[in-house]
């Protein structure tokens, strides 16, 4: 299964770049970038900061869906 996310759309919303949501949940601009490519599956601790920046239950930002191409 994919974690799909909200983060790129949130983001947009809260007028935030990449590099900005970064500096405040204290990661590289390179880790939100792929978070929002689905490239990486965020840390719970992650997750959760980024569910603060924008005000949001971690089930608004984050869901399980679709099948993962490489099984």
């Amino acid at each position: 299964m994919l974690i799909k996310n909200r983060v790129r759309e949130l983001r947009a919303i809260h007028k935030l770049t990449q590099e900005d949501l970064a500096e405040k949940v204290n990661v590289t601009r390179q880790t939100i970038a792929a978070i929002e490519k689905q490239d990486y599956i965020p840390s719970l601790l992650l997750g959760l900061n980024i569910c603060e920046v924008f005000e949001v239950k971690m089930e608004e930002l984050f869901w399980l869906g679709g099948e993962n191409i490489e099984k």
